[in-house]
This record gives structure tokens, C-alpha cells and sequence, in this order.
């Protein structure tokens, strides 16, 4: 994969691309929770309603996406968490760990003081080395927690990062 990778806000005009590699995830039943892909009309009010939705581009194209997002709310409001999808060609090219860090700095901008991620499918590993490289801290295990798309159970695993 050659080229400058760069990442940047989305635009509107990003939202087939972004639908489309979130629709992808989606599909393969393997990481994402949700179970529907998303039409134009709801992917353009699920991007605009994040903290922050950044693309991954390189050459011109987005090649990977990221959401922030409150945690919780309230006296929890400070946690953030945050999904990312890179396109199925470009993956183990670094532009994950572009978006991670791309998040984890506009973390204290938007008012974040922790990353949380509450669901890293255990057999992810790729995403796994990279978080552990980035420094999150493994919180444990719950055992089965997501349903794949076959109907079998894998664990997943709570990491956290302070900003």
C-alpha cells in the first residue's frame, strides 16, 4: 500500500464509503455488534451524531473509519469509546493504528480523560497486539460475550487507555 495515509473529520461526501465499509463489518458478523447494515438516510444521521467520526485516506480514497463517542453518561461522560473499520484490502497496513491514534489524541479536546473499549472480540487478534502496543491496559474477560455470526460464543476482552 503506497501512499501518504492521512487522517482527517469526515465529510458528507465520505458517507457512501464510510456506509460501506461499516456494512462490511457489519456482514462478516465477527467484530460489530449491530446486526443490520446501515441505509443512507440512518448512516448519515449515525456518523453526524458521533463526538467525532474521522476517515482514513489515502490516494484520495477512504480506506478506514473512526468513531468516538461518550461511554456513558453523566459522571461517566469523561470515558470515551470508540469503534474503527478499515477496508477489508488495506488491512495490517497501519491504517488502524493511524485512526486509534488519531482518536486518542482528540480525546482531550473533546473532553475525554480514558478510552474505553468494552467489547474486543478475543479472537481479534491483530486489533489486540495493536491496542496492547499502544498502551491499553487489559481489564478481563467476559467469558462468551459476543455472538458471532454463525450462532457460536467467543469472549471479549475491556481494555482502557488514560489520555
Amino acid at each position: 500500500m503506497a501512499g501518504v495515509l492521512h487522517v482527517r473529520p469526515y465529510r458528507r461526501s465520505d458517507l457512501p464509503a464510510l456506509t460501506e465499509i461499516w456494512n462490511q463489518i457489519v456482514e462478516d458478523g465477527v467484530a460489530y455488534p449491530q446486526e443490520e447494515p446501515l441505509d443512507p438516510e440512518g448512516a448519515a444521521a449515525f456518523f453526524a451524531g458521533q463526538s467525532r467520526t474521522a476517515v482514513a485516506e489515502l490516494e484520495g480514497q477512504v480506506v478506514g473509519l473512526s468513531i468516538l463517542h461518550p461511554n456513558n453518561v453523566g459522571r461517566c461522560g469523561h470515558i470515551a469509546n470508540a469503534s474503527y473499520g478499515v477496508r477489508r484490502d488495506c488491512r495490517g497496513h497501519g491504517v488502524g493504528r493511524a485512526l486509534v491514534e488519531d482518536s486518542l489524541a482528540a480525546c482531550g479536546a473533546l473532553g475525554f480523560r480514558l478510552l474505553q473499549f468494552n467489547a474486543v472480540v478475543a479472537n481479534n487478534l491483530g486489533a489486540i497486539a495493536l491496542y496492547e502496543s499502544l498502551g491499553f491496559v487489559r481489564l478481563g474477560t467476559i467469558p462468551g460475550g459476543f455472538r458471532l455470526k454463525d450462532g457460536s460464543y467467543e469472549d471479549i476482552i475491556v481494555f482502557y487507555h488514560r489520555v
